[in-house]
């Protein structure tokens, strides 16, 4: 995927991507089974913090970076899976190392703000413009409670703000206009009445 594209992505792949081969797909289906969808009553409540740094948790996180990872996705909530704990993973780019933020507190933004499209595992076929700042510095642990200070910019700036809303109970329609909310709509019933077919 060329480099200005990746940067329009979010927790969904960009629509030009090349066709899956058929194991690929299968694995992405079933990924995607188990991704709340919208509509779910648990992608609009806030997820609550974590307090145990245990192989239980860890075992959460694996189980999150598979099911992202299988799905072509660059990042996803526990929320979205409906575990109800802050948590959230992302790698960004083919090559980039898997994080896991757990409990993750936006300590600062950058003035300047950027659009661009983002998608969403938990909305199929919707992709919309969404405004954010540009860079940002979050607090958080990792899965094995230790201490995490993350400054980010770009692409991985925006994928963290697209996940900690998710942990918040906001989804990438609360961020655009009326006008525009109302297409996407479209595009969802569209994507899902595809789905179903």
């Amino acid at each position: 995927m060329p480099e200005e594209q990746v940067e329009e992505v979010t927790d969904e792949v960009a629509e030009e991507r090349p066709a899956l081969d058929p194991e690929t797909a299968a694995r992405r289906a079933a990924a995607l089974a188990q991704v709340r969808q919208f509509g779910d009553p648990v992608l609009k409540a806030r997820a609550v913090p974590v307090e145990r740094f245990d192989d239980k948790l860890r075992a959460e996180v694996a189980r999150m970076a598979g099911i992202m990872g299988d799905a072509i996705g660059v990042g996803l909530a526990a929320t979205q899976l409906g575990v109800m704990h802050r948590v959230l993973v992302y790698r960004v780019g083919e090559d980039g190392v898997l994080a896991a933020l757990v409990n993750p507190e936006v300590e600062w933004t950058g003035g300047d703000v950027e659009e661009a499209e983002e998608g969403c595992l938990s909305l199929p076929g919707v992709h919309v413009d969404v405004e954010r700042p540009v860079r940002v510095r979050v607090r958080a642990h990792d899965e094995h409670g230790e201490r995490l200070l993350i400054e980010a910019s770009g692409l991985e700036a925006r994928v963290i703000q697209h996940e900690i809303d998710h942990l918040d109970g906001v989804l990438i329609l609360d961020r655009i206009p009326r006008s525009a909310r109302k297409e996407a709509m479209r595009e969802l019933r569209e994507a899902l009445d595809a789905r179903a077919a």
